[in-house]
């Protein structure tokens, strides 16, 4: 479990192909000291597992799954990533709760500055709208953010100068993909709802759930 609080950032080094899964070696920018084997760490907000390491240099194992849902196929030796390591109980928790579990990929389609700070607005996949809603929390390239606006397959971030810096935010292009994970609880509350519809026999008013339907079945 992660909190979308950036630790530092990495330079992938290279890449290596073991069939359809991969072995990416990264040095990272920052004291890794009481990193351990096993250890959890998310790149560009992917959790990967560390097997091997030496000083600031370490390697992770990824698998086919994660290599289709993440750019980190993609990236090429000498890129930087956002490093995370693991939350540890009694941390504070700065961000929201983030998985480091990639639900698929975003677009930056267009960038603004607004005084000190930029708005990217990003394209999604229209399967992710329903657990984008405006003022909620949204990782992207395992960045905690929170959405400002969002609409049909996509949504915007403010992002401040220390985000802008401490971040790769700064070095995304025009057209280029991010790693998308949405907010873990909308998640698990569409499950239990729908779970709950296939057992009564019913099913949501064509506009989504609302106050009305919460009430008639006793959710209010």
């Amino acid at each position: 479990m992660f909190t979308g609080l950036i630790q530092g950032q990495g330079m992938l080094l290279r890449t290596d192909r073991y069939g359809p899964d991969a072995r990416l070696v990264i040095q990272a920018h920052y004291d890794m000291r009481g990193l351990t084997l096993g250890e959890s760490i998310a790149v560009d907000g992917a959790c990967l597992t560390v097997v091997s390491f030496q000083g600031n240099l370490f390697t992770v194992d990824v698998s086919l799954e994660t290599l289709n849902r993440t750019t980190l196929g993609h990236k090429p030796p000498g890129s930087h990533c956002n490093l995370e390591r693991a939350l540890q109980l009694g941390d504070r928790l700065g961000g929201h709760l983030v998985t480091g579990h990639v639900d698929g990929l975003g677009t930056l389609r267009s960038r603004r500055q607004e005084g000190r700070s930029w708005r990217l607005h990003f394209e999604v996949p229209s399967e992710l709208d329903r657990y984008i809603i405006e003022k909620g929390s949204i990782a992207v390239n395992g960045i905690s953010l929170t959405v400002n606006g969002c609409g049909q397959g996509s949504f915007d971030v403010n992002i401040v100068p220390h985000t802008l810096a401490e971040t790769t935010l700064g070095e995304v292009k025009l057209g280029e993909a991010v790693n998308i994970e949405t907010d873990l609880l909308g998640k698990y509350v569409e499950k239990i709802l729908r779970g709950f519809l296939n057992r009564i026999g019913d099913s949501p008013p064509s506009g989504g759930i609302d106050t009305v339907f919460l009430q008639k079945h006793g959710f209010l």
